[in-house]
């Protein structure tokens, strides 16, 4: 087996693992040995898990959501202008063209 090789882990599995971990009624040893994961990772993904957790129920990622919502339709409108512009200067531009 190829030592050089990582192993990946998928979302869910992280979230679990580490709500294991934060839960405390298993070892770090014990969830490692249960998941067949490094227990230095397990702690990694429950500090993370810790670290992101109280921006779940902030105010402000709502408004920070909507703000870049605003900002993509304020874009693709941008765009849309952009692009009728473009037609209407190659239409004047043909004319202008001799033939």
């Amino acid at each position: 087996m190829l030592s050089g090789m990582r192993k990946t882990y998928d979302a869910a599995f992280k979230a679990k693992v580490a709500l294991e971990a934060v839960k405390g009624e298993k070892t770090i040893t014990q969830i490692a040995s249960d998941f067949g994961v490094h227990p230095n990772q397990i702690r990694q993904w429950r500090d993370h898990l810790l670290a992101v957790l109280p921006e779940l129920f902030s105010h402000r990622r709502p408004q920070e959501e909507k703000s870049r919502d605003d900002l993509e339709a304020e874009l693709y409108r941008q765009i849309g202008q952009l692009k009728v512009e473009l037609e209407w200067l190659k239409k004047k531009s043909q004319k202008l063209l001799p033939s």
